[in-house]
């Protein structure tokens, strides 16, 4: 049985990071992750590839509608440093992450016009609207709170499938390194200090919000995978 994960305050010690404090609080829901057959599939090569079709189509409109939000987020950071990292995070996605779903697409004989007009199921829907709802509603820290989990999760699952060992199906080895890429974890590792920094100068209300956040991101992105398992469309 799942645990549910703590939804108190933060109570992290003084030596501890934020961002690891965030990470002890969606420990079950991460964990779930990594266990979900679809990501385990990837792992092994043995994934279906109509569910690898569906994140590539539905992970390709979520990204576009990230790289507006991380926009979004450049514009509303509190200093230059901060706002040319976030402009150049969102023209990354645009031109580097996004290729990987464009050779994907390739592969499948999808073409980028098909990608463009697909229709976001009803969790990429969500997903994305609540961090809209994040970049253009909340403080800055809660926006970065809801926008580390995509950024870090990626990256930890795989690390984690890559210690494992590739799978010898290059389609998904393809997969697994593009998010083990070194400049990637480097991106990773920025996003997670500026978020210690963020949640060393908030208040305790303040990191209450930043928590839930982080929460609800985490949650989005396990339904992710499911939604893309189960080949998720709208019912009616």
């Amino acid at each position: 049985m799942t645990r549910k994960p703590d939804m108190s305050p933060s109570s992290a010690g003084k030596s501890d990071r934020f961002s690891d404090h965030l990470r002890k609080l969606v420990g079950p829901i991460w964990d779930a992750q990594h266990n979900h057959p679809f990501v385990r599939g990837v792992g092994d090569g043995t994934l279906d590839l109509e569910k690898l079709k569906h994140w590539v189509r539905q992970d390709y409109v979520y990204l576009i509608d990230y790289a507006r939000i991380l926009s979004t987020a450049s514009a509303r950071a509190p200093d230059l440093d901060t706002m040319t990292w976030f402009a150049g995070l969102a023209r990354a996605v645009l031109k580097i992450e996004m290729s990987l779903h464009r050779s994907y697409a390739a592969d499948f004989g999808i073409t980028e016009e098909e990608l463009e007009r697909e229709q976001k199921a009803p969790t990429c829907q969500g997903y994305t609207d609540f961090l809209m709802r994040a970049a253009t509603a909340e403080p800055f820290e809660v926006l970065v709170a809801a926008l580390l989990p995509c950024f870090w999760g990626y990256h930890e699952l795989g690390a984690r499938l890559e210690d494992q060992g590739l799978p010898d199906k290059e389609l998904y080895a393809r997969w697994i390194k593009q998010y083990t890429d070194p400049d990637y974890g480097r991106e990773v590792e920025r996003c997670r200090l500026l978020m210690d920094r963020l949640g060393a100068d908030a208040s305790q209300e303040l990191k209450g919000r930043m928590e839930q956040a982080f929460i609800t991101s985490s949650r989005y992105e396990y339904l992710f995978w499911e939604m893309c398992y189960t080949l998720q469309t709208w019912p009616v």
